[in-house]
C-alpha cells in the first residue's frame, strides 16, 4: 500500500514538473518576440534631401532664414556678401577662427558645399531687427560714430565706413555689412582679433586694425554700431573703385 502511494506520488511530481517546464516554455516564447518588439529600432520616416533640411544645424542657432539669434552671440547670416559667409566656413574649417562647435560642423564639408551654405544665406532678406536703445553713455557713443567714420589717425585706424560702405551694409564681395549686429558680438570679434584667437586670411587686415584698437576704443565702436537702424538700401556697396586702406585677403573681386 505504501509502495503504491509512493509510486502514485511520484507520477503527479513528474506531471507537475512537466506541466511547469511546458508553461515556462511558452512564457519565454511569448515574451521574446513582445521584448524583441521592444527592442527593435522604430523604421525611421523620410528625411527630405533639401539643402534646408541639411542645414538645420545652421538655422537651430543663427534663425530660420539667417535673421541672427536672441542671445547676442549668434550673428545674422542673411543678405551678407556669399563670399564673405564663404570665406568665413573656410576659416572655420581649416582653423583660423576658433568657435568649437562651428570648427566641428565645418570640419570635413567640401568647397562646394560651403559654398552652397553660403549662396543659401546670402539670398535670404528677412526683416532687420529694431536696435535696442542704447545704455552707454553718451561720451562713448560719441568716441565710437568717430572711429567709425573718421577713425584713428594716430593710431593708424582707417575709419569702419572706408572697408564696410557708408551705409555700413557691407562691400562686394567678400566684406560684411557691421549693421544689424549685437554689441556683444562685436565687441567680442574684435576682441578675439585683437586677442589673437580670430584669424582671416592672410594678409589679415581686420587683425591689424582690431591689434591697434585700445579695449575702451572697441567698447565705444561696438556700443555705435549696435544702436544703427538698417537703412533704406540694403545691398552691400559695389566693389571700391578706389584701393581700400589696408591690403586684405579674400576680398578681391
Amino acid at each position: 500500500m505504501v509502495q503504491v502511494e509512493k509510486v502514485a506520488m511520484g507520477r503527479a511530481s513528474r506531471r507537475w514538473l512537466w506541466a511547469w517546464a511546458w508553461a515556462l516554455c511558452a512564457a519565454l516564447l511569448l515574451a521574446g518576440p513582445m521584448a524583441m518588439a521592444r527592442q527593435a529600432p522604430t523604421t525611421p520616416g523620410h528625411v527630405p534631401d533639401t539643402l534646408q533640411q541639411r542645414i538645420k544645424a545652421c538655422t537651430s542657432c543663427h534663425g530660420v532664414h539667417g535673421e541672427g539669434g536672441d542671445n547676442g552671440f549668434n550673428p545674422r547670416l542673411a543678405g551678407k556678401p556669399a563670399r564673405y559667409l564663404y570665406n568665413q566656413l573656410l576659416n572655420f574649417r581649416d582653423g583660423r577662427r576658433h568657435y568649437p562647435l562651428m570648427r566641428h560642423m565645418a570640419t570635413g564639408l567640401p568647397d562646394a558645399y560651403l559654398h552652397e551654405i553660403a549662396d543659401y544665406f546670402a539670398a535670404q532678406h528677412p526683416v532687420w531687427p529694431v536696435p535696442k536703445p542704447a545704455d552707454t553713455p553718451a561720451s562713448v557713443l560719441a568716441q565710437g560714430r568717430q572711429l567709425v567714420e573718421q577713425g584713428d589717425a594716430a593710431r593708424h585706424v582707417p575709419a569702419c565706413q572706408a572697408c564696410h560702405g557708408k551705409r555700413l551694409t557691407g562691400r562686394e564681395p567678400a566684406i560684411p555689412p557691421l549693421v544689424g549686429l549685437p554689441r556683444d558680438y562685436i565687441s567680442n570679434q574684435l576682441g578675439a582679433w585683437r586677442g589673437g584667437t580670430r584669424h582671416a586670411m592672410a594678409p589679415d587686415c581686420m587683425g591689424k586694425v582690431a591689434s591697434r584698437l585700445t579695449p575702451a576704443q572697441i567698447t565705444a565702436v561696438a556700443s555705435w554700431l549696435s544702436t544703427r537702424p538698417a537703412p533704406a538700401d540694403l545691398t552691400p556697396a559695389a566693389p571700391a573703385s578706389v584701393p581700400l586702406p589696408l591690403t586684405c585677403g579674400g576680398v578681391s573681386p
